[in-house]
């Protein structure tokens, strides 16, 4: 590589919590700059959940924790060209790209739901997502079926 690797960005934590992991759901939430309207749309949702999940005693926000941690993948596959033929090789995510991933898979499935408001589809997916189900549970499942299926061609990773 030619250029150095930029600079991580700082990532301010978000108001009500203070937690840098809201901030970055946020802002992948957020659509043309309208941060304010995503925080609202966040907060608006765990509310749902609060009221969903009144009999437990986990707080909304460990909620939402919970069901990141569910529907983050562990592994993935990359297309790599080896003489000709493209194979699907099996590669571990790094960290902060499996928090992205799962981010932005939960989002995109809570966006795909029917009707209603995006707080309640959002509220939703989260509380698929804890109980083990959901699009977005069964995005991260077919990544590590899919990894499993091509094991084969694991030893092409480097």
């Amino acid at each position: 590589m030619r250029k150095a690797k930029p600079k991580k960005r700082v990532i301010l934590p978000d108001p009500k919590f203070n937690d840098q992991k809201v901030s970055k759901f946020v802002n992948h939430l957020m659509y043309d700059g309208k941060k304010n309207t995503s925080y609202e749309i966040f907060y608006a949702a765990l509310d749902i959940v609060a009221e969903k999940s009144k009999d437990q005693e986990k707080s909304p926000l460990e909620i939402w924790k919970q069901a990141l941690d569910n529907i983050t993948p562990q592994v993935e596959v990359k297309s790599r060209r080896v003489g000709g033929a493209t194979f699907q090789v099996p590669t571990e995510i790094r960290p902060d790209r499996k928090e992205s991933v799962s981010m932005k898979n939960m989002i995109a499935f809570a966006r795909k739901r029917g009707g209603k408001s995006m707080a309640e589809k959002l509220a939703a997916e989260i509380m698929d997502a804890v109980n083990s189900q959901g699009g977005a549970y069964k995005r991260k499942e077919d990544m590590h079926r899919m990894a499993e299926a091509n094991r084969a061609f694991a030893h092409f990773r480097f």
